[in-house]
């Protein structure tokens, strides 16, 4: 049994073939599909669709990607959203939200805005948070901290060993997917290697992060699986063990997917 952790199935790469998709994952032994919101008019995209597919949950946020088009009004949406979300089993959290330092087009100021008050919806309701980390591992950190959150997931995580401890101290969980299939990724296969394994969780990122093997093509949640065959020889450990371990990682980064899966 695997969990894929973070997947856009309400992604256009997916509208020719999505239930085709989630079933090639149920059958591959994937059985629970996290599919993030990513800004206001996707909120009833990612909750039906986790509601259709077999095994899906959702998160709701605004991306930091997803920013330039975001008003104030929308986090006013987002929070009577996630008020209508927390009696359905399916809800998981708040995500994703973040922050972007790879695209330089972003306001910072913009980006801060809305990554602060999705941590402070995240602490009223006691949510945990999928958080974006690219190239801004310290500041989604800081941020955590100000707002004392405790619980969730570094969404592709790419930093150094402190940072990873850093967010490990944190209560956060790390999430690894195909990036670790590249053994040029030289720093990410030593982190997945390296640290401790009740740290770790899996994810796609599907339809982007392809492994190797789909090299510039479309990634999807049946991938877990085989990411999972690289991850175990890296740590030098059976399959079925890192099954155990990751999932019950899942549940204690987003305790509702426990509560989902019972």
């Amino acid at each position: 049994m695997w969990i894929d952790t973070h997947c856009h199935l309400d992604a256009g790469e997916f509208d020719a073939d999505r239930d085709a998709v989630a079933d090639a994952a149920l059958d591959a032994g994937v059985t629970r599909i996290v599919i993030p919101g990513v800004d206001r008019g996707n909120i009833g995209t990612v909750r039906a669709l986790a509601h259709r597919i077999a095994g899906g949950a959702y998160a709701l946020g605004i991306h930091p990607l997803f920013t330039p088009g975001a008003h104030e009004d929308d986090l006013h949406v987002l929070r009577r959203e996630i008020e209508a979300s927390l009696d359905d089993p399916l809800f998981v959290g708040i995500g994703e939200i973040g922050l972007d330092y790879f695209v330089p087009t972003l306001d910072d100021a913009r980006q801060q805005f809305f990554y602060g008050e999705q941590l402070k919806l995240a602490r009223e309701y006691d949510l945990p948070v999928i958080c974006h980390v690219r190239k801004s591992q310290d500041k989604v950190l800081k941020g955590l901290r100000v707002h004392d959150i405790h619980r969730g997931i570094a969404h592709a995580f790419n930093g150094s060993f402190q940072q990873a401890e850093a967010f490990i101290a944190q209560g956060m969980h790390l999430g690894f997917g195909g990036n670790l299939t590249f053994e040029r990724a030289r720093q990410i296969r030593r982190l997945a290697a390296e640290l401790p394994l009740d740290a770790i969780v899996l994810e796609t990122d599907a339809p982007d992060i392809a492994p190797a093997w789909l090299y510039k093509r479309r990634n999807s949640p049946d991938q877990v699986a085989a990411i999972a065959k690289v991850l175990a020889q890296l740590r030098g450990m059976d399959e079925n063990a890192l099954s155990l371990g990751t999932t019950a990682n899942a549940h204690a980064a987003l305790p509702r997917l426990a509560l989902a899966s019972s």
